[in-house]
């Protein structure tokens, strides 16, 4: 384990000793290297030390002692404290190649000319991959013994389920990452006149789902208040039994964390933090994209609309550098209903990670369009909110808390544009042609985009005759409705743009 020099790792070793993790062994191969230099010309800290103040029961063995590293491991699986375990093994890296042995040269590949030579020396066979007699039938016995272990689990396991069937079911669809087929339709409708936060949407989302999949657990980076994904039906994870993880200022080690629990299989894992602190996960959020592992990120205070926290908690290319991580689903509702679409969408998807991108600030309830339209409006990646009523002239894309210029600029600019909401282009992408034709008809070539972000994103899809509205520097420190005003979000900048177009 690299926990010399990955701050995730160190994250994520504070957090198992917090929460006495007592199941946990890590094994430290201390060989004194590292790749360009030997260690001690960049490093000095005292592992052990470390750990022992983490919370772990350290022990220190000579790793190329096959018998004394064993004796120790088995000291470690057998320990009653309460902790995790930490075993720093001391080894010699290159050991057997006298030329590179205990420097950083065996590292890299300045030991390859020698290993021939010292393979002889060594007396081991000429077969680059040689496989003993003895191991050969010590691992095929073993096989022999695991199979037999595993034959009755299996009839232990078929008695269990067969005396169990809710518990056997509620196993099975969580390995499966099965969810109900009417979800969408367990989540009450949203006052009309309700103006409120994606981000408190979002937490009365989260509610009716965490009761309809008791597999679902969340946690937050230390911000459980702002980014308000508590399930409130349970009880901290501090328990061993409660659904909400407390992860601490550990947003990297919270998203590897994550991934754990998914690969794992059983649990649905969701995290929260602020949106521009992504940047501090996104070595595990990229992870999870590769590794199409559904992971679900409360993201929230997504934009300028931030305000009094300032430029650096206001993420300006956050969401599209996000976006152009492959296999990743990034999803921006305007408002409420398209808040539940999010979540279900989040839920659905089982071949990727989700991130769910919220706002701080209150947004309206676009009610003049069903709730079924908006929430599967979400679920599609964009739709068509406000249509048209005459020859379509230009049509207005919005995501987020932008999409409420658009509608009240559309309302003002007469009967000829459509608004569409665009809360994950994604998803969008993945609908069929003849959808993606009718919500944005190629033949409309007037077009304008709004975002609080960077405009660069948007040209493949307004094209070179039409124009983006977005935010390309970093923000300032005032009242969030001011700072939007300021940097352009709003219904009269959307207006001037599309008459500029229509001439």
């Amino acid at each position: 384990m690299a926990v010399c020099r990955e701050g995730v790792a160190s994250e994520a070793a504070a957090f198992a000793g917090h929460y006495k993790l007592d199941n946990l062994i890590l094994i430290y191969d201390s060989n004194l290297v590292t790749l360009d230099a030997m260690a001690a010309m960049s490093q000095s800290e005292n592992t052990a030390l470390r750990f022992q103040a983490y919370g772990y029961d350290v022990y220190e063995v000579d790793g190329q002692d096959m018998e004394e590293f064993v004796a120790v491991f088995e000291k470690a699986k057998a320990a009653k404290s309460g902790r995790p375990q930490f075993i720093v093994a001391h080894t010699i890296i290159g050991k057997g190649i006298p030329e590179v042995a205990g420097t950083n040269k065996a590292h890299g590949e300045a030991g390859v000319k020698f290993v021939d030579a010292d393979r002889k020396a060594l007396g081991l066979p000429d077969e680059k991959f040689y496989v003993s007699k003895e191991v050969q039938t010590y691992f095929a016995d073993h096989r022999a013994q695991l199979k037999k272990v595993y034959d009755v689990w299996q009839d232990t396991f078929a008695s269990w389920k067969k005396a169990n069937p809710e518990l056997a079911k509620l196993l099975d669809d969580g390995l499966g990452h099965r969810i109900p087929a009417d979800l969408l339709n367990q989540i009450p409708a949203f006052d009309r006149e309700a103006k409120i936060a994606t981000r408190k949407a979002g937490s009365e989302v989260l509610q009716p789902l965490a009761k309809a999949l008791p597999l679902l657990i969340g946690g937050s980076a230390d911000l459980y208040g702002s980014t308000l994904n508590y399930i409130h039906s349970d009880k901290d994870a501090d328990n061993r039994s409660g659904r909400n993880i407390r992860f601490g200022i550990r947003e990297h080690g919270m998203c590897a964390i994550l991934n754990g629990i998914a690969y794992y299989g059983l649990f649905r894992p969701s995290g929260a933090t602020f949106l521009v602190f992504a940047d501090y996960c996104r070595g595990s959020i990229r992870l999870a994209a590769l590794a199409k592992l559904p992971v679900i990120y409360i993201f929230t205070h997504d934009s300028i609309g931030v305000g009094e926290d300032g430029p650096t908690h206001e993420p300006i290319e956050t969401v599209s550098a996000l976006r152009l991580l492959p296999n990743l689903d990034v999803i921006r509702p305007a408002d409420p209903e398209e808040t539940a679409g999010a979540f279900v969408a989040a839920l659905e998807r089982t071949d990727g990670p989700t991130l769910l991108a919220l706002c701080r600030q209150t947004v309206p309830n676009f009610s003049d369009a069903p709730v079924e339209v908006r929430r599967n409006g979400a679920l599609k990646g964009a739709y068509i909110l406000h249509r048209e009523t005459g020859p379509l002239e230009a049509i207005i894309i919005a995501t987020g808390s932008e999409v409420q210029h658009a509608v009240a600029a559309a309302k003002q600019l007469g009967g000829g544009i459509r608004v569409v909401s665009a809360p994950s282009l994604d998803r969008f992408e993945r609908q069929d042609a003849s959808y993606r034709e009718e919500v944005l008809p190629p033949a409309c070539r007037k077009r304008v985009s709004i975002e609080a972000g960077v405009t660069e994103f948007w040209y493949k899809y307004v094209g070179f005759d039409g124009k983006p509205i977005g935010v390309d520097r970093f923000g300032l420190s005032a009242p969030g409705g001011a700072v939007m005003k300021e940097l352009g979000m709003t219904a009269e900048h959307v207006i001037e743009t599309v008459k500029s177009l229509l001439g």
